[in-house]
C-alpha cells in the first residue's frame, strides 16, 4: 500500500522502488511466463539494491522469461507517467449528470432551475463548473508541449469542433427531443451556447498556457505566493478579462432598444450606465450591437420573475402590466458575458497547476480549499453589500467568485473521498460518464437520442417508447407529474447514460473531441 500510494503520488523514483512496484504488480504474469526461477532472483537482487554484473555493459541483462531489467524500470515509469486522477473524469461526470437533472427536471421543480435573475440555484454551477474542470485539464494536458506549433494547431482545431457541435445543437437547427423537425431559418440562428463559451475560454486560456510553455518552472517552493507568480501570465489573461468586463459593464452607455415580438414593435426605454437588472444592463447591449437582437435566446429565465409573471418562480402566462422587456429575447453565453467566463478557467487551470507541482495530498487541499472559501467569502460581500449580485445571467464577478469557489471546495472533496481515501467503486458511474462527456453531452443532454427513438412512433407522434416509458413506468405509478418526472429523469436519463458510459469504457470507446 505505501508503495502504491508513492506512486500515486509522484513520489515513487528511485530505480530499486521502481522494480519493486513492478514486482509486485506483475508477479502473477511473471511466474506464468518463466520456467525458472531466475527472474524472480534477479528482480529481488534489484530490490535488495545488489549489484548484478552483466557481461556486455551496452547490452541490457535478459533473463530466462525474456524480462529486461530495465524494461521493468520503464514500464513502471510509464505507468506513473500516465497514472490518471479519477478526480477530474468524476468531477466532469457530475457536472454532465447536474446539467442533466436540472434541464429536465427544473421544469417541474424551479428552486433547482436557473435563477430567473440575482442569485444563484443548482443549475447556476453548471457552466461554472464545465469551465473549471477545462482549465484543470488544460493544465494537465499541456504541462509537456514537445512542440508550440503542434499545440497551437490542435487548440484551434478542438476550439472550431467545438464551435461547431454548439450552434448545430444549440443554434436551433436541431430541435431534440421533443420536436421531430429540423432546420432553423438563419435570420434567427442563434450563435452562442454552451460549446461556444466553452470554445471561446477554452481557447484563450490554452493558449496562453501553451506560449508561456518555455517559462514554466520545474519545482514550486512552499511561499503561498509561489505559484501565482510562476505563472503570472495565466493571471495576467483573467486579470485582463476582468477588466475588461468591469469597464464595459459600467462605463458603457445604453441607450433605448427595440424588438418584434411576433408582428408588433416594442421599444425599451434606458439611456443609462452601470445597470444591473434585465433591461438596460451592457451585457445585453453589447450582444444585441454584435449578433443582432434577432439571434438571442428567445426565452430567457427573466420570464420567470415576479415582475413578468404571477407563476414565479415558475414560468407561466404575462401577468397583466408587465415590463415591457419581460418580452424580449436575452442570451445568456453572449459575448461579453463570456468575456467574463474566461476567469472561471483561469481558475480552473490554477487548480490543474497546483496538482502538477505539489505531489502531497495535504499540500494540495491546502491551496485548493483556501483559494475555494476565499472566493466563497469575495462573492458573498459583493453580493449581500448590492455591490455587485450573484448573476449567472451577466456572468458577474461575483458569480465567478461564488461558482469558482463551490467547484473548487467539491473537486477537492472528491479528490479527498476518491484519490486519498480510495472510495473509488461509488463514484464510477460518474468517471464513466466523464470520461465520455462529450457523447453523454450531444445525445443525453441534448437529448439526441431521445429524438431519435421519438422518431418511431405508433399512430401519433406522441405514441413513442420514450413517452410511453415517462407516462406508464413512472408518472401513472406514482400518481404525480412532477415526482414522476424527477424519478424518471434519475433513473431512465442519468442512470441510463451511466451505464452506457460504463459498457463503452469496458469497450475502450471513448468520443473526445
Amino acid at each position: 500500500m505505501e508503495d502504491a500510494k508513492k506512486l500515486e503520488e509522484g513520489t515513487l523514483g528511485s530505480d530499486t522502488e521502481l522494480v519493486k512496484e513492478y514486482h509486485k504488480q506483475y508477479s502473477k504474469d511473471i511466474v506464468t511466463t518463466t520456467t525458472h526461477s531466475h527472474d524472480h532472483e534477479v528482480v529481488n537482487k534489484i530490490e535488495r539494491g545488489d549489484v548484478i554484473e552483466q557481461k556486455d555493459q551496452n547490452e541490457p541483462k535478459k533473463t530466462q522469461g525474456g524480462i529486461v531489467e530495465e524494461q521493468a524500470i520503464t514500464m513502471v515509469k510509464q505507468a506513473k507517467k500516465s497514472k490518471r486522477i479519477a478526480t477530474l473524469d468524476a468531477f466532469r461526470g457530475l457536472t454532465i449528470v447536474l446539467m442533466i437533472l436540472v434541464d429536465d427536471g427544473g421544469e417541474f421543480y424551479p428552486r433547482i432551475d436557473h435563477s430567473p435573475w440575482n442569485g444563484c440555484t443548482l443549475a447556476d454551477f453548471v457552466m461554472p463548473f464545465f469551465l473549471f474542470i477545462v482549465g484543470v485539464a488544460i493544465a494537465l494536458a499541456l504541462k509537456r508541449v514537445p512542440k508550440i506549433n503542434d499545440a497551437v494547431k490542435k487548440i484551434i482545431l478542438r476550439t472550431l469542433k467545438l464551435l461547431f457541435w454548439g450552434i448545430l445543437l444549440q443554434g436551433g437547427y436541431s430541435h431534440a427531443p421533443s420536436d421531430l423537425i429540423y432546420g432553423v431559418d438563419m435570420k434567427q440562428i442563434r450563435w452562442c451556447g454552451i460549446l461556444q463559451r466553452i470554445a471561446l475560454v477554452y481557447l484563450v486560456v490554452a493558449l496562453i498556457e501553451t506560449f508561456t510553455t518555455k517559462g514554466r518552472p520545474t519545482a514550486i517552493d512552499s511561499r503561498p505566493v509561489s505559484i501565482f507568480t510562476a505563472y503570472r501570465w495565466q493571471w495576467i489573461g483573467g486579470f485582463i478579462s476582468f477588466l475588461i468586463y468591469m469597464i464595459t459593464t459600467f462605463a458603457l452607455y445604453v441607450p433605448d432598444w427595440s424588438f418584434i415580438d411576433e408582428t408588433e414593435r416594442y421599444t425599451v426605454k434606458c439611456g443609462m450606465r452601470g445597470h444591473f437588472g434585465p433591461a438596460c444592463n451592457a451585457v445585453g447591449y453589447v450582444d444585441r450591437q454584435v449578433w443582432g437582437v434577432n439571434h438571442l435566446y428567445s426565452q430567457p429565465v427573466w420570464i420567470r420573475l415576479k415582475a413578468c409573471t404571477l407563476s414565479s418562480p415558475s414560468g407561466g402566462p404575462l401577468r397583466e402590466g408587465a415590463p415591457i422587456w419581460c418580452r424580449a429575447p436575452f442570451e445568456p453565453e453572449g459575448l461579453l458575458s463570456s468575456i467574463s467566463a474566461i476567469l472561471s478557467g483561469t481558475i480552473g487551470i490554477h487548480y490543474g497547476h497546483i496538482l502538477v507541482h505539489f505531489k502531497g495530498h495535504s499540500e494540495r487541499l491546502k491551496q485548493w480549499m483556501s483559494m475555494g472559501f476565499g472566493l466563497l467569502i469575495i462573492a458573498i460581500i459583493l453580493h449581500f453589500t448590492d455591490a455587485i449580485p450573484i448573476n449567472k445571467q451577466l456572468y458577474s464577478f461575483s458569480y465567478v467568485c461564488f461558482t469558482a469557489g463551490a467547484a473548487g471546495i467539491v473537486f477537492s472533496g472528491l479528490y479527498i473521498l476518491i484519490d486519498v481515501w480510495g472510495f473509488r467503486t461509488p463514484f464510477l458511474f460518474l468517471e464513466w460518464i466523464g470520461m465520455n462527456a462529450m457523447l453523454v453531452f450531444v445525445l443525453g443532454a441534448q437529448g439526441i437520442l431521445a429524438a431519435f427513438v421519438n422518431g418511431w412512433y405508433y399512430g401519433t407522434p406522441d405514441k413513442s417508447l420514450v413517452n410511453w416509458i415517462q407516462e406508464h413506468v413512472f408518472i401513472n405509478v406514482w400518481h404525480s407529474e412532477r415526482l414522476g418526472s424527477l424519478l424518471y429523469v434519475i433513473f431512465a436519463e442519468i442512470t441510463f447514460w451511466g451505464i452506457v458510459a460504463g459498457i463503452l469504457h469496458k469497450l475502450r470507446i471513448y468520443w473526445k473531441l
